[in-house]
């Protein structure tokens, strides 16, 4: 595929991203997308490697090497190198639903497994993602194409994220009538509420789902499932539900102080930003604004570099984020060899922000909090962290970070945010259509399957899986689809 020396007289080139002390003024994306020209380029490096491990999606040591949709990666660079862009976003369109959402969003398990990043640098896949769906846009290859047929059956889709629309998506490419419930006042879910708009501007989300409205697909928003509709309705007045509703329990910090004012959930403080800027470009003050704050962000991860950029943005007076885990390695360790996924260290766009703005990176690893301090108002007012070592457990044999005695310290704040991660699905949901939960909080189904305990009753993405990335919720919700059209039809001609 591409031009077989193309790896050799190229040098690999991805968008050019704004000054940090500029992008940080607003919050827009701030990548300037390569010319056709250059995409073609990009597009001649992939090498004809005979094995094409950046579409295997395959599991490695616990790790995904490669795209879980199977995007037919090698197929689509060939073809934008020979500037065949229609035919480009035909065959990504048959994987992957939404390229609008993982060409900005991913972290491009793509790239970390494809054969140049061996001994070099891998092809910009994510760049020639973005440019065959953005061009296909602006060439009119997307319009609406609503199906010719239509079965008869009904399908409900509880939740308005990546995993939802997918499902919605691809039953309705197949005929059946999809409703899709988002209790949100604004549809996309994770994609519009837990991602902030600098990684994905709203009108990204609203320009599809307008072509999925076109196309036959109805949306009800501000509904809760469970709540202001009961399960039994949705059962009765539909054929078949398909619940996706994420993994939105967070993780608490459970620590003296705990109840101080001022410490939030990262994804509250988020989506209160998201919220208010779309409606009022924050003139609204109805968010939690770190303007003037001392900010410490508890956890690492793609959510705790958002906290952080989005403080900056706010104005924060000064910005830290405590990780437990060690720093990871500047190159590959021998026993993390090529094609599982590269356990680097990794400074996203908030942290190089914060060294900036700030002078220094902001992350302090092996350190977690101890203690929340508190004023005589109940505010809070700093933290005592305590550091922490990697040791093995003498009852199980596991390593686990342990604290280090003695190694406490204090830190000034005014403004904490927990960014530790999800513990599953919200149980009112789970409740109230009486589906089964596995040990980590997710609904449970038969490895490799979709179905609930419950007649009918489907579930994926997060909600089904546990917290993950986007292109794992897409890949979920398609093969939930497919799931669901085999129930009704007997048979079925979905790609998975």
């Amino acid at each position: 595929m591409g031009k077989p020396t193309g790896f050799m007289e190229y040098d690999r080139q991805t968008a050019k991203e704004e000054a940090p002390k500029e992008r940080i003024k607003n919050f827009k994306e701030f990548h300037t997308p390569l010319s056709q020209e250059e995409q073609r380029k990009q597009g001649a490096r992939c090498m004809a490697c005979g094995v094409p491990f950046c579409q295997s999606g395959m599991d490695i040591l616990g790790m995904t090497s490669g795209c879980p949709l199977h995007n037919l990666v090698p197929e689509w660079n060939d073809l934008i190198y020979t500037g065949n862009w229609e035919q480009a976003y035909s065959r990504l369109k048959k994987t992957n639903n939404f390229p609008e959402f993982t060409a900005r969003v991913c972290p491009a398990l793509c790239e970390a497994a494809c054969t140049c990043s061996h001994y070099g640098d891998a092809v910009s896949v994510k760049e020639n993602e973005f440019g065959i769906i953005e061009h296909a846009y602006e060439q009119g290859y997307t319009k609406a194409k609503p199906p010719k047929v239509r079965t008869g059956k009904k399908v409900a889709v509880v939740g308005s994220g990546p995993a939802g629309l997918a499902a919605a998506d691809q039953l309705n490419k197949r005929g059946h009538q999809v409703t899709v419930y988002e209790r949100d006042d604004r549809l996309g879910g994770l994609l519009m509420y837990g991602i902030p708009n600098m990684k994905l501007e709203k009108h990204i989300i609203d320009r599809k789902i307008n072509i999925m409205r076109e196309e036959g697909v109805e949306f009800i928003t501000g509904v809760n499932v469970g709540k202001d509709v009961k399960a039994s309705k949705l059962l009765k007045g539909y054929d078949r539900v398909i619940l996706a509703c994420g993994a939105k329990s967070p993780r608490d910090i459970k620590v003296p102080g705990r109840d101080a004012k001022n410490i939030y959930f990262a994804v509250d403080f988020l989506a209160a930003t998201t919220r208010s800027l779309l409606d009022s470009e924050l003139k609204d003050q109805k968010y939690l604004s770190a303007k003037g704050k001392k900010v410490v962000v508890i956890g690492g991860g793609d959510t705790g570099n958002d906290c952080i950029g989005t403080a900056i943005r706010h104005g924060a007076a000064s910005v830290v984020q405590l990780e437990i885990m060690p720093k990871a390695p500047e190159q590959r360790s021998a026993n993390n060899p090529w094609p599982q996924w590269p356990k680097v260290c990794k400074t996203d766009y908030g942290q190089q922000e914060a060294i900036a703005v700030f002078g220094n990176d902001p992350r302090i690893y092996q350190t977690t909090v101890k203690e929340f301090l508190k004023d005589k108002n109940g505010n809070l007012c700093g933290l005592i962290t305590v550091k922490l070592e990697n040791k093995k457990d003498e009852k199980t044999g596991r390593m686990i970070m342990t604290e280090i005695p003695g190694s406490e310290s204090k830190m000034d704040a005014d403004l904490v945010f927990i960014a530790a991660g999800f513990l599953g699905a919200e149980k009112y949901v789970s409740d109230a259509f009486g589906v089964s939960l596995d040990e980590r909080m997710n609904v449970k189904t038969d490895q490799g399957q979709y179905h609930t305990n419950v007649k009918n009753v489907f579930a994926a993405g997060d909600m089904h899986r546990g917290q993950s990335l986007v292109v794992w919720a897409i890949r979920e919700g398609r093969e939930a689809a497919r799931a669901v059209d085999l129930s009704l039809m007997g048979y079925t001609n979905l790609g998975a």
